[in-house]
């Protein structure tokens, strides 16, 4: 579902690339998660797969179509689903409402994305008491729910999560990585989670660890607090 080959970025006035012939193959039905330091890139790639970013070179594929050849806008709203760890939710709209906007700004009339909002709310555990309230008013937990249901109202079927738990307590962090591996496994997305956490990328299919720019797969299970036993390089 999602290819990257040769994957190269270098800032515009910069002298060396932050991302370094990165290749990888994240499947659908699988959850992947990208693990690594601050300022080693991660946050870069991940831009790149949404969109947000162009790279210097190599090329970026989403079910076969390179998306150099796309229309950006379309491909951020229709191909690629972005989760935040600071939820990004509009603060003036209600939980129900976030969820309507990105189906609303693909043409879907109010009525047919309300219809369809409150069943993805219900799925990710917000009740319908909680559909008319405003961020401010939901925990953090719930407001990463309604960016979940959000995310899905777009119809994407590539997840692409900065962080998500990185704001959230145990029990919250647990709640949402039920939901993501459920979109992989039960549902047949795929879903990219870039994490800091070890016990969150334990839980992913395939872990990528990114160093200076240059992404490697981990061949065996990462175990909390140590490293991992070896690692592969990654191959176009």
């Amino acid at each position: 579902m999602l290819k990257l080959e040769n994957v190269c970025y270098r800032y515009k006035h910069g002298t060396n690339d932050v991302l370094k012939h990165v290749c990888a193959n994240m499947d659908a039905g699988k959850l992947a998660a990208i693990v690594g330091p601050s300022g080693s890139g991660k946050t870069t790639l991940l831009s790149i797969m949404a969109g947000m970013d162009r790279p210097t070179s190599g090329s970026v594929y989403v079910g076969g179509d390179n998306i150099a050849t796309l229309n950006m806008d379309t491909y951020r709203r229709e191909r690629i689903s972005m989760i935040f760890q600071a939820f990004q939710l509009f603060p003036l709209l209600t939980a129900l409402e976030n969820v309507c906007f990105s189906m609303e700004v693909q043409g879907v009339s109010h009525t047919d994305a309300k219809n369809r909002a409150a069943p993805l709310l219900r799925s990710v555990g917000i009740d319908n008491e909680k559909h008319g309230r405003y961020p401010a008013n939901l925990s953090g937990g719930e407001q990463q729910r309604v960016a979940i249901a959000r995310a899905l109202a777009s119809g994407a079927k590539v997840v692409l999560a900065d962080e998500p738990t990185g704001n959230l307590d145990t029990a919250n962090t647990t709640a949402i990585m039920e939901i993501l591996t459920n979109l992989a496994h039960q549902q047949g997305y795929t879903v990219v989670i870039v994490t800091h956490n070890p016990e969150i990328a334990e839980q992913a299919d395939s872990v990528f660890r990114m160093r200076d720019g240059v992404l490697t797969e981990e061949v065996s299970p990462i175990i909390p607090g140590s490293e991992p036993e070896s690692e592969k390089e990654m191959s176009c």
